[in-house]
């Protein structure tokens, strides 16, 4: 690294560790002239920068806001507080959070020098989060981390897989896109011993390799829908298909993408398709909406529901 590059990088540093510089200050600070600072201040507004200059009482050098985020220059303690922040934030259950947090770790990750994320996941392994629903289901960071760049370079991935029945397999895959419902986290990939696509919960995936060798992107299927998909019936002894006399918006309120596939038929009705292990603990989840609906499919769906009202009218006096 050249002294003049060297000397912008620190200023830029100054810059962004305080809201105002005086000149003189940065000149001292830096060790050159204010000749110098200000053709630093030049090089990085080339560079993009915003830096702003003005004059008088409190006047002196500000880094202000661009039209996109530049480059931030963080020192060791700002880096592991960082990356400890979106480890946090990636698996939380805020919306639209998740996968933002997790793209923005991957990148400090990927910088990050050795020594700094054996302290971050010091911290990380110290710390104990709170979150109701989720304990069954949490997910490695370092598992996240090592899919998401797996997806974004094309690369190869090994894992063991433990399967709804409890059966464990090992599974060379191709992955492809992360999806997160805000309670889990799934990998879409291509499963290269069974050659066709799969969804993957990430917290039944273990000892997750990147093998170092890439492929080349097949066509692949839409992640959210062919999740969805996978979620909300696939998995289940029973698929129901239940139409609805309202609008598709004023049903999809009372059910989550992760709970249900919904599609309109005509404007003022709608078609869930949902999966379940048992129609009668079904029903009552069926009848949240608070409108007029009746089961298309299958049968046994259809006489859990009459079951339940039947035992529900024997109910009242």
């Amino acid at each position: 690294m050249s002294e003049t590059t060297g000397r912008v990088l620190r200023l830029l540093g100054l810059l962004q560790s305080r809201r105002v510089w005086g000149g003189d200050e940065l000149a001292e600070r830096l060790g050159v002239t204010g000749r110098s600072v200000r053709r630093d201040v030049e090089r990085l507004r080339e560079l993009g920068y915003p830096v702003h200059a003005s004059k008088g009482h409190g006047g002196g050098y500000q880094l202000g806001a661009g039209a996109a985020l530049p480059p931030l220059l963080l020192d060791p303690d700002e880096a592991v507080a960082m990356a400890v922040s979106l480890r946090v934030a990636a698996g939380g259950s805020v919306a639209g959070v998740g996968e933002s947090a997790l793209r923005a770790l991957t990148k400090l990750d990927q910088v990050m020098p050795s020594r700094l994320r054996s302290q971050v996941a010091a911290v990380h392994d110290a710390t104990t989060t709170l979150t109701p629903g989720q304990t069954d289901d949490l997910v490695d960071p370092d598992v996240l981390m090592t899919l998401a760049r797996a997806c974004r370079d094309h690369e190869h991935v090994a894992a063991g897989y433990v399967d709804r029945a409890g059966t464990t397999t090992d599974r060379r895959v191709e992955p492809y896109r992360l999806v997160t419902t805000g309670r889990r986290w799934y990998l879409l990939c291509f499963d290269r011993d069974r050659d066709d696509w799969r969804s993957l919960r990430l917290d039944r995936m273990s000892d997750v390799i990147a093998r170092g060798t890439t492929f080349t992107p097949r066509e692949a299927p839409d992640a959210a829908q062919y999740v969805r998909r996978a979620i909300t019936a696939s998995p289940y002894r029973y698929v129901a298909r239940v139409r609805y006399r309202a609008p598709r918006d004023a049903v999809a309120q009372c059910f989550s993408d992760a709970s249900a596939e919904i599609e309109e038929d005509g404007p003022d009705a709608c078609i869930l398709t949902a999966g379940a292990d048992d129609p009668e603990r079904m029903v009552p989840w069926l009848a949240m909406p608070g409108v007029e609906f009746e089961v298309l499919a299958p049968a046994e769906v259809a006489a859990a529901v009459r079951t339940v009202a039947d035992r529900l009218r024997r109910a009242t006096p």
